[in-house]
């Protein structure tokens, strides 16, 4: 199973990084762990270097079910990280130290999908 973006997606990442109206996005984290503690290791580092350049979790939290989809579609933790821009995120995947710390994350993770949003509407902005 993937847990790494393939070339086509990180032209797909330095392309948005670097067009007109690189503004912020949310990565939707899906995690399937084969060994959580070596995710932990490299989570540590990808703390640092997502402070350094301007980004930060909202949210994070246990996924106890999947309600529609199969066994393929499981997933033991959801994280949604905010980016400044794509740019700050293409920096990140870049980072000296998180690619150091990157045989950590592909030992701790089975699976994984990285889905790219916009940063949408926090609900208390929504206006009744």
């Amino acid at each position: 199973m993937a847990v790494e973006p393939d070339a086509r997606q990180f032209a797909e990442i330095a392309a948005r990084a670097d067009g007109d109206g690189d503004g912020p996005v949310v990565m939707l984290n899906l995690n399937r762990y084969r060994d959580r503690d070596a995710y932990l290791r490299y989570g540590e580092v990808a703390a640092a270097v997502l402070d350094r350049v301007g980004g930060r979790i909202l949210w994070h939290t246990d996924a106890d079910l999947t309600v529609i989809g199969d066994d393929g579609d499981r997933y033991d933790e959801v994280i949604a990280v905010w980016y400044p821009s794509m740019a700050a995120f293409a920096e990140l995947v870049a980072d000296p130290g998180i690619l150091e710390a990157r045989e950590h994350r592909l030992e701790g993770l089975e699976r994984a999908a990285l889905i790219c949003c916009q940063p949408g509407v926090f609900s208390s902005e929504l206006q009744r």
